[in-house]
């Protein structure tokens, strides 16, 4: 039985290949009849460079099997001369075909499509007070650290600032090529034990932020409707509600059927801070979309944002111990100091690889049950 489910998710695969070979070739095409529209060409070999890896393998694996079928004839032609010879080809052509099939499995898993989009983070303090407050700023500095190695740019959208140098909420982006397929290991509640300076007995508390990461989606990926939305206007303020401007430039934005919230204030003219506004709402909305939908699928796998009680985590940062924890994966570094300052890719390698294998073990299911 196991032997036919092999043979059966080989011939899956190889169908795939095939399928992906087909629109290489149809591309090809389509860019030789275009190639006056250097915008269309530019599409076009786009999506085209995204296949060339699956069509080498699909090509080389097939040359490959072509050559292990004919030393497995030499071996049973009973050859004394050429037996020896053909059996040693025959054992490096099977690890040869061993690795391409697994590669080819990895590369044919699907993916998220917004794994190479801008995104928006979202941090807010959660329970403990001000020291909740002043963890969400070591958490908005620790990223902006990782996302500045990654040679991405960060841009502050809205802050609400505690007046001890810590945050209530605070919301930026990050921009560059594949932010999103990084930062998106980053969503859940995240908890701190140490002693605060503010504590005077030495003795150690817990306090908690959550963390929101969104794909920026364009306009083709969700549409609201004006009369789903409440917009609302008011004067931006800084640390302490004090007003800074005397036009009405921030914008409020309410979603009725969900009654999400967005407001923006950094930006200069109140057009802008609504065009803000209304990219963050449907980065929300478009992650709440995709949340139900990976639900459906696999129940397991669901990622949330908690509520920020103590006992809903994903990583502790235990200062005493200068240890930082992954629950998740049940990983633990013991450089906090270099994870505060953006060393986070110990983490997110081993998510990610965690991610691909149960993509692709999910991939595997879906092909024995057709």
């Amino acid at each position: 039985m196991d032997g036919l489910k092999s043979h059966l998710r080989l011939g899956n695969m190889l169908d795939k290949v095939q399928e992906i070979e087909k629109r290489y070739q149809e591309l090809t095409t389509q860019m030789e009849q275009n190639l006056d529209d250097y915008q269309k060409i530019g599409e076009l070999n786009k999506e085209r460079t995204e296949l060339e890896t699956v069509v080498a393998l699909g090509q080389k694996y097939r040359e490959y099997l072509q050559q292990y079928d004919e030393a497995q004839q030499l071996i049973e032609s009973e050859d004394a001369e050429l037996l020896e010879l053909a059996k040693s080809e025959a054992e490096t052509l099977k690890t040869k075909i061993e690795e391409i099939e697994k590669e080819l499995k990895r590369l044919l898993v699907p993916k998220d499509p917004r794994d190479e989009n801008n995104v928006y983070i979202e941090i807010r303090a959660g329970t403990g007070g001000d020291e909740a407050g002043l963890f969400a700023a070591d958490l908005l500095r620790m990223y902006m650290h990782y996302a500045e190695a990654h040679r991405w740019n960060v841009e502050i959208i809205s802050a609400n600032e505690t007046g001890i140098g810590g945050y209530k909420e605070v919301i930026f982006m990050v921009k560059g090529k594949g932010a999103y397929s990084r930062f998106k290991y980053e969503s859940g509640v995240h908890r701190v034990q140490r002693i605060p300076a503010t504590e005077s007995s030495g003795r150690i508390h817990t306090s908690t932020a959550t963390v929101a990461v969104m794909a920026e989606v364009e306009d083709v990926d969700i549409q609201i409707p004006e009369s789903d939305i409440t917009v609302e206007v008011f004067r931006s303020s800084g640390a302490g509600g004090q007003n800074v401007q005397k036009n009405q430039t921030a914008v409020r934005i309410i979603h009725k059927p969900t009654g999400l919230v967005v407001a923006v204030q950094d930006e200069r003219s109140q057009l802008q801070n609504k065009l803000r506004a209304l990219s963050i709402l449907k980065s929300r909305l478009f992650d709440i979309e995709m949340q139900k939908r990976q639900e459906e699928r696999d129940e397991s796998r669901r990622s949330q944002i908690g509520s920020g009680e103590r006992s809903e985590k994903i990583r502790t940062y235990n200062y005493p111990q200068s240890r930082v924890t992954d629950h998740r994966i049940n990983l633990s570094s013991y450089n906090l100091p270099g994870v505060m300052n953006g060393d986070l890719d110990l983490f997110i390698d081993e998510l990610a690889l965690r991610d691909e294998t149960d993509r692709l073990s999910s991939s595997e299911s879906e092909d024995d049950d057709e």
